[in-house]
């Protein structure tokens, strides 16, 4: 009996301080903040109603001078862009019409690509101007995070709506979206977060997929109320809308690159108490999607993971601006 009570010391003191070292070399070879550097040449947009002319892009901390920011991470999407970008632009006009004071840009970020996605968003920019379209092409791929942080960095709006280059999502919902970041914002909160949810979608999608898959994704929802994110239902619609200073706050901090930088995104807001608010959308699929189903479910959770155990061990860590402002 003595000889287990000490064998079982003797693992508890073993597993105490694999725990530490883990935890020291998490800590030792993850960053507290994440590397907000960009290349020289992701700090203008090109000009090509003016000669290719190179404009400055503005920062996130300049006082807004428009209504919206749309910012669409785009990677390898010369032929869905332009349908993408059709239905917003059929959309902001319209609504510019009917109201004149609204205004609006769409910021559409290359992540990196190897097809003529920047070639294809500059012909946007010559019809409609660089005061409605403008190109921001990444001098590499930093994944679909990263590509909406610069954007969000470099943008104009009072709000900043980031919307996938698939158009799976129809734009029209940004209305509802508008009206519930409005609810948000009252008594003078500035800031608020609105999701869209695909989350009434659920049932039929479920009876499209194979088990398998059913069953990962159920499993990947269980690790994000788990471990980071609760009370939302959809992390992962790539239609969210922001207020101005809520995008400042929580780029700001966001580490993660890759798929699951909505989740660490949304983990942020909640541990600063943004107001974050939930809007079932239009959805379908779209042919043509960069991820793999299963390996990209995997990889998000083993990101998930991370997420909660670098924040837990303080490797990473969250700035509160509106405490050093």
């Amino acid at each position: 009996m003595a000889v287990d009570v000490v064998q079982l010391v003797y693992v508890a003191i073993v597993l105490i301080i694999a725990t530490i070292l883990l935890s020291l070399i998490f800590i030792y070879i993850s960053s507290p903040m994440p590397d907000l550097r960009r290349f020289e040449s992701e700090k203008y947009f090109l000009n090509p109603n003016n000669g290719n002319e190179k404009v400055s892009f503005p920062s996130i901390d300049d006082p807004p001078n428009i209504e919206l920011s749309v910012v669409v991470p785009s990677y390898n999407e010369e032929e869905r862009l332009p349908i993408m970008l059709d239905e917003a632009l059929e959309y902001l006009e319209s609504r510019q019409k009917e109201k004149s004071s609204f205004t609006y840009e769409i910021i559409v970020v290359d992540d990196g690509s190897k097809d003529k996605t920047s070639q294809v968003a500059l012909e946007y920019c010559k019809k409609w101007s660089i005061s409605k379209v403008r190109v921001l092409t990444l001098a590499q791929n930093r994944g679909k995070g990263g590509a909406v942080r610069l954007g969000v960095f470099s943008s104009r709006g009072r709000k900043i709506l980031f919307a996938d280059a698939d158009g799976a999502t129809k734009f029209e919902d940004y209305t509802s979206m508008d009206k519930a970041l409005q609810g948000l914002l009252k008594n003078d909160n500035e800031m608020g977060i609105v999701c869209g949810s695909r989350a009434h979608l659920q049932s039929e999608a479920v009876a499209e997929r194979s088990f398998f898959r059913t069953i990962l994704m159920y499993g990947f929802h269980f690790l994000v109320w788990f471990l980071c994110v609760r009370g939302i239902k959809d992390t992962q619609c790539g239609f969210k809308l922001l207020s101005r200073k809520a995008a400042s706050q929580v780029f700001t901090s966001l580490h993660v690159n890759r798929w699951a930088f909505d989740v660490e995104l949304l983990y942020i807001a909640q541990c600063l108490n943004i107001p974050i608010a939930e809007v079932a959308v239009n959805w379908q699929e779209i042919d043509g999607s960069k991820m793999v189903p299963v390996f990209s479910w995997i990889q998000m959770g083993k990101d998930i993971l991370l997420i909660r155990l670098r924040y837990l061990i303080g490797a990473w860590t969250i700035t509160d601006k509106s405490k050093r402002e």
